[in-house]
C-alpha cells in the first residue's frame, strides 16, 4: 500500500524571516547599494518586511546602511550595501611545486597574497606545514585574524571526493596529505573546503576569467601534468568519487601516451636538445648545468631558434590530440589552457588550431587563460564565496558590530 505523501513542514514566522533575509541578502550580494524602494522591486517583499529584514542584517554584520543623502521631495529613501568586511575567505592552490594563498573579501577582492616554494618537499606533512605557513604570511599581511575568516578554498592536483577525501589510487596523489583539511581546521579553526585543481580553475576561469559567458567549458591545466575541470550548462561536474575529468586516459590516446603537461615535454625536449652535441641551438647558452626550463624554450622559439620551434610544434601536435579527445566527449564550446604556462602557450594556438580541424568536425574555441598561475587560487576564493552565500545565515561573524 502506497504511503500518502507527507505533509510539508509549517511555515512558521522565524521560517519566513529567514527565507525573506535570504532574499534580501542574495540581492545585496550581487549589487553594490541598493535602496529600499529597489529591494522591494527585487524581492516581491513589502516595505515593512525588507525593513525589518534589513535591520536584522545590520545587526547580524552582513549589511550596512548609508547616508540616505538628501532629497527635496519627501523623505530620503533608505540605502542599503553589503558588507564585504563582514568575514574573508582564503584562496589557497596547494600545488606540486609551490603553494599560493590569496585572503579576500566577500566580494571577491584580494587583500593580500602569499606564495612559497614546495621544491625539496619529500613527504604530505611537509608539503601540510608549508601550506600553514603560506596562509600564516597571507594572513598576517592582510591584517586579518583567523577569526575572521569564514571558510577557505583548497585546491589539490588530486581527486576529491563529494566528502573533502582526497583519493589515493595514484601514486602522484599520495604526495598530499590526507588529512589536509583536518588539520588546517585544528591549527587555524576555520572550516577548509577541499577541490581538485582543475574544478577549481574552471570556477575562477568561468568567473573571472575569458570564459564568464561560456557555461559548456573545459579548463586543460597544462604544466607538468595534464588536469581537466569540466563544467556543463554551467554546472561542474564532479563524478561519483571526484574523478570527472581525470586526465589518466591519456596514457591510451596514441600520439600522447601519458599525463605529462606542456611545461614538463618542453622542459624535457630542451635538455635533450641541449645534451646532444649534434644539435645546434640557443638553448645550450641558456641551460643551466644541462637543464633547461620551459620558459627558455619558448623564448628561444620566439626569437626563431629551429630547434625550439621545432619542440613546440611537437607540443602542439600532441596537445591537439588531448584537446580533440575531450572535445570529442564532452562537446565544450570552449577549451582554456590555464596555468602557470597559459601566458607562453599562446605561442601554440596557431598550429593547435590547424591540428585540431583535422581530427574533430566539431572542434571547440581554444584560448588561454589571462589569469596565470593565479586561476586555481582565483577559484578557491569562488569555492569559498559561494559556501559564504549558501550558509551566510548560519554563519557566526568574527566581527560583529557593537
Amino acid at each position: 500500500m502506497a504511503k500518502p505523501p507527507a505533509t510539508p513542514p509549517t511555515a512558521t514566522p522565524t521560517m519566513l524571516r529567514r527565507v525573506n533575509a535570504g532574499k534580501v541578502l542574495g540581492v545585496l550580494t550581487r549589487a553594490r547599494v541598493m535602496t529600499g524602494t529597489g529591494l522591494i522591486e527585487a524581492t516581491g517583499l513589502t516595505r515593512a518586511t525588507v525593513h525589518a529584514v534589513c535591520n536584522d542584517l545590520i545587526s547580524m554584520g552582513w549589511v550596512v546602511e548609508l547616508d540616505p543623502g538628501r532629497t527635496s521631495v519627501g523623505r530620503p529613501s533608505r540605502r542599503f550595501e553589503y558588507n564585504n568586511r563582514a568575514g574573508y575567505v582564503l584562496g589557497v592552490d596547494i600545488g606540486a611545486s609551490k603553494t599560493t594563498v590569496l585572503v579576500s573579501d566577500l566580494r571577491g577582492e584580494t587583500v593580500a597574497k602569499a606564495g612559497r616554494s614546495a621544491a625539496g618537499v619529500k613527504t604530505p606533512g611537509e608539503r601540510t606545514e608549508i601550506v600553514h605557513e603560506t596562509v600564516t604570511e597571507a594572513l598576517a599581511s592582510a591584517g586579518v585574524s583567523n577569526e575572521q575568516v569564514l571558510v577557505a578554498g583548497v585546491g589539490v592536483a588530486a581527486p576529491v571526493d563529494r566528502d573533502g577525501n582526497i583519493l589515493v589510487d595514484d601514486e602522484f596523489w599520495r604526495r598530499f596529505d590526507g588529512d589536509l583539511a583536518k588539520r588546517l581546521t585544528e591549527l587555524h579553526g576555520w572550516p577548509v573546503l577541499l577541490e581538485n585543481d582543475a574544478n577549481l580553475a574552471t570556477l575562477g576561469e568561468h568567473w573571472r576569467g575569458g570564459a564568464r559567458n561560456v557555461d559548456d567549458l573545459v579548463v586543460l591545466l597544462a604544466g607538468e601534468r595534464f588536469g581537466s575541470g569540466l563544467m556543463d550548462s554551467g554546472r561542474l561536474l564532479h563524478g561519483s568519487r571526484g574523478g570527472a575529468g581525470e586526465m589518466v586516459f591519456l596514457k591510451l590516446i596514441e600520439g600522447v601516451g601519458d599525463t605529462h603537461g606542456i611545461a614538463r615535454i618542453a622542459r624535457e625536449k630542451g635538455t635533450a636538445a641541449v645534451a646532444d652535441p649534434s644539435v645546434e641551438t640557443s638553448l645550450r647558452k641558456l641551460a643551466d648545468g644541462g637543464e633547461v626550463t620551459a620558459e627558455q624554450v619558448f623564448s628561444a622559439a620566439a626569437e626563431g631558434d629551429e630547434v625550439a620551434l621545432g619542440i613546440l610544434q611537437d607540443i602542439a601536435a600532441r596537445t591537439a590530440r588531448v584537446i580533440a579527445t575531450v572535445g570529442i566527449l564532452f562537446n565544450p564550446e570552449l577549451v582554456v589552457l590555464g596555468g602557470a604556462v597559459a601566458e607562453a602557450a599562446a605561442a601554440l594556438l596557431p598550429d593547435l588550431e590547424k591540428h585540431l580541424a583535422g581530427y574533430t568536425s566539431t572542434p571547440p574555441r581554444v584560448a588561454v587563460s589571462s589569469l596565470g598561475d593565479a586561476i586555481v587560487s582565483v577559484g578557491a576564493v569562488r569555492h569559498a564565496l559561494n559556501y559564504v552565500e549558501q550558509h551566510a545565515l548560519d554563519l557566526e561573524l568574527g566581527c560583529r558590530p557593537s
